[in-house]
């Protein structure tokens, strides 16, 4: 699944417009970069439906500092040849425990936080298996550009629990995987943990 033109130009639109207003000083250049922002969110907003609660306006407006991509860490927890996947709410669909990364937290430290506090397990991060750019892989269109980090987790305890954002964690098997938040992971993507999870001396894959 290929992005459309259009996103990448107002992503782009967006980029500029942000780090613009962190650096210019002139009221004139202020004014012109908000434009652009606005021309950029018309962009996005006249597209196909992006999967998001709030507007393309309002999702920008959010955003400050130099425009860079953000940081998504998923984490691959296997247990008797099976993998961990967590069901999100917001789609019904089924994925590697994960999220954006918080500001000032390791990225492999996210990656535990967010299995515990998503599926009750908790983990020991072993490697980073994969640094992906999210527009190579198949999701669907997503306003922001995104890398995803994929870690290979040792199982350490816990139980399976739910939280705000996921019901239900459960280990499946590789060839039994439930129907897939596609915004979150693939089944590539899936299959690739598996490969790591066999080899644990393949390197890390990256784009």
């Amino acid at each position: 699944m290929q992005n459309p033109q259009w996103l990448a130009w107002a992503r782009r639109l967006q980029a500029i417009a942000q780090s613009g207003l962190t650096y210019c000083q002139d009221k004139f250049d202020v004014q012109r970069y908000h434009e652009i922002s606005a021309v950029a969110a018309e962009i996005m907003a006249s597209g196909a439906v992006l999967p998001s609660e709030q507007p393309a306006a309002a999702l920008f407006a959010g955003q400050a500092g130099y425009a860079t991509p953000k940081v998504d860490v998923r984490a691959a927890v296997f247990h008797d040849g099976r993998i961990l996947l967590v069901r999100e709410i917001e789609d019904g669909g089924w994925t590697l425990p994960g999220g954006w990364a918080d500001v000032g937290e390791p990225p492999s430290l996210a990656a535990a936080r967010e299995t515990r506090e998503e599926s009750g397990y908790n983990v020991r991060i072993t490697k980073l298996a994969a640094l992906y750019d999210r527009d190579l892989h198949g999701h669907p269109p997503h306003a922001f550009h995104a890398y995803k980090l994929f870690f290979l987790c040792e199982l350490q305890g816990g139980s399976a629990q739910d939280s705000h954002e996921t019901a239900g964690a459960q280990f499946f098997s590789e060839d039994g995987l439930p129907p897939l938040s596609l915004s979150r992971v693939t089944s590539a993507q899936i299959a690739h943990m598996f490969e790591h999870f066999r080899d644990p001396a393949l390197p890390t894959t990256f784009d």
